[in-house]
């Protein structure tokens, strides 16, 4: 598999970097709005959430966003090795099994940072910085997939 370009990834993660939680949530939000039956899956205490809305301001929510963020700062900084990642993936594509996440709802996480990625960055979002991420994070499922093997 190529290599995404490191700088052009680096770069673009700069800004988004510096508020996480608010464009984890745009993320998101997006998500949501592709793919509205993942909401059911993220439960705490038994409790529901009613809407799109009602979960993305929950505490416990926020703190799944940031830690994506987390996940997604990790990769950025292992660009250039993200075979050092890859147990680490798996293990967190096995968490996400456990809970009833599908593999293909992954390419819709895709499209959601993509769209982040542009609407943070806006006209700086270039062709060749997108192609760079979907790179990038095509390695990272591909990693957590491992995470599925044996279905």
């Amino acid at each position: 598999m190529e290599r995404p370009e490191p700088e052009l990834i680096r770069e673009s993660w700069r800004a988004v970097s510096r508020s996480p939680l608010e464009h984890g949530t745009v993320l998101f939000a997006r998500l949501f709005d592709l793919e509205p039956n993942l909401l059911p899956l993220f439960q705490y205490n038994c409790r529901q959430f009613s809407s799109p809305e009602d979960c993305l301001s929950s505490p416990e929510f926020l703190d799944h966003i940031r830690k994506v963020m987390l996940v997604i700062d990790a990769a950025v900084t292992n660009v250039e090795d993200l075979s050092s990642l890859e147990e680490y993936l798996a293990g967190l594509g096995r968490k996400h099994r456990a809970v009833g996440v599908k593999l293909s709802s992954f390419s819709t996480v895709g499209e959601s940072l993509l769209y982040m990625l542009e609407k943070c960055l806006g006209p700086a979002f270039t062709p060749a910085m997108r192609a760079a991420w979907s790179q990038l994070y095509g390695a990272v499922v591909q990693a957590m997939s491992q995470g599925w093997d044996g279905e």
